[in-house]
């Protein structure tokens, strides 16, 4: 059965070193992919020395071929300022309203359970917002009508996922054989140029992790996952 995806993430680039291996799988198969990207990403670079809106502009570009790579149908952008991004009323409102207009079967999105702060880089705190973010918004608000009643008026019907793929998971639940399809993953994430200084090192660093995920299951490289459902 052919699904509808949602993976969102804080910044251009969080999905391609998170999930683009499974995505990159998810789609091949036949399934119906869409990002949604929160802030514009434009103090992300220690790399590229431009002012804040052009390198908003670069990684927007980025993430757009990026996506285009592992088969994503669309990159919906936010545009929040990098590093400001808060569980805002109206970050789960826009959150929400991008639920219901794409109807999507399956979210992936950060762990908001993540507060083991054993990574910095995992442990941003725009990471940390926006995976409650999404949260709140998934439930109850997408599927509840007396949340954001304006978006009713707008067209925006309420609508219930029916599950959630959180990523950067300190207890994952669900290990996807990407062996296939790393090698998507990582002409994935060369497409972020202004964020990388080592391709190599990078590649280097993607299959570690992955193998290190794969042992779980006995794949060579594979990506991790809590998996929660949500009953009807």
């Amino acid at each position: 059965m052919k699904r509808k995806i949602l993976a969102i993430a804080a910044h251009p680039d969080d999905l391609d070193f998170s999930c683009a291996g499974t995505i990159a799988k998810l789609s091949s198969q036949g399934n119906e992919v869409f990002y949604l990207i929160i802030s514009d990403g434009s103090k992300g670079s220690h790399k590229v020395k431009v002012a804040a809106g052009k390198l908003a502009k670069i990684r927007k570009e980025e993430q757009k071929l990026s996506a285009k790579a592992i088969g994503v149908k669309e990159v919906i952008f936010l545009g929040i300022k990098d590093g400001e991004i808060e569980n805002t009323k109206s970050l789960r409102k826009e959150t929400v309203k991008v639920i219901r207009k794409i109807k999507p079967d399956i979210i992936f999105s950060f762990d908001p359970a993540n507060f083991d702060f054993e990574n910095p880089y995992r442990s941003h705190r725009d990471h940390r917002q926006a995976g409650e973010a999404v949260f709140d918004a998934i439930f109850p608000a997408s599927g509840n009508e007396s949340f954001f009643p304006e978006l009713l008026k707008q067209g925006y019907k309420p609508h219930q996922i029916k599950e959630i793929w959180f990523f950067a998971s300190p207890k994952p639940n669900k290990f996807i054989d990407i062996t296939k399809t790393i090698g998507n993953k990582i002409k994935a994430l060369s497409c972020h140029v202004s964020q990388i200084v080592s391709m190599k090192e990078i590649e280097k660093r993607i299959k570690y992790w992955a193998r290190s995920f794969g042992k779980k299951k006995r794949y060579k490289y594979a990506e991790a996952f809590r998996v929660i459902r949500f009953k009807k």
